[in-house]
């Protein structure tokens, strides 16, 4: 039986992520965690094999939260189960110590291949990103701006981009306006621009905007 941990902070995920794993008789959901906090909590409490994590939740997060979870256990297992479709997000992530990365519209199938594999010490892969991160990196594509952003840089750019203010987004992220402020400025600094507007006509060349 393979022993799960299970950390996003919308229950609603939690919940079908449990549905789907539940569908499998090898694989048992043994703690759940909403936030990066309670994942470290959880971890120093019981033993796992394997974390089923999202990426963005309050506490420590992203790339920051996976290499703290390698630090204190090296041998666990981890898949990144995420909104985030974007080669950059998915290789700094496998970089900083997950064996899988899985987006959130994946078919239920792959997320017991995934668990399944990267619990043997494999590695997977969403088949929708193997192309982005395997074949880029061949035809030596150049880096894109907004490539150089972390994942929450990233997550605070396409709130912006949308029209979201500061304070709605430090709200909806639980993080203070000024840490808002702080980030809008170093992602400023990356994507070599100086205003909001363009930040706007950047995302809407690429197609970003949905």
């Amino acid at each position: 039986m393979i022993r799960i941990l299970i950390a996003d902070d919308h229950d609603i995920v939690r919940q079908g992520i449990r549905q789907v794993l539940a569908l499998a008789g090898d694989l048992e959901v043994a703690g759940e965690a909403d936030s990066g906090w309670a994942v470290l909590s959880a971890l120093r409490e019981k033993p796992y094999q394997l974390l089923l994590t999202d990426l963005n939740m309050p506490g420590p997060n992203g790339t920051e939260l996976l290499r703290r979870v390698k630090e204190e256990h090296p041998g666990l297992a981890i898949v990144v189960l995420s909104m985030h479709a974007e080669r950059q997000i998915a290789a700094g992530a496998l970089k900083a110590g997950a064996s899988g990365y899985l987006t959130k519209g994946i078919q239920a199938s792959c997320i017991l291949a995934a668990v399944r594999k990267v619990a043997r010490g494999g590695r997977y892969i969403d088949p929708e990103l193997v192309d982005k991160l395997v074949f880029a990196t061949e035809a030596g594509e150049t880096e894109l701006l907004h490539e150089r952003l972390s994942e929450r840089e990233y997550q605070i750019f396409q709130l912006i981009v949308k029209g979201i203010s500061l304070n709605d987004i430090a709200e909806q992220l639980h993080l203070s306006a000024k840490t808002v402020s702080s980030h809008k400025k170093r992602l400023l600094q990356k994507l070599e621009m100086t205003s909001t507007v363009e930040l706007v006509r950047y995302a809407i060349q690429r197609g970003m905007i949905i």
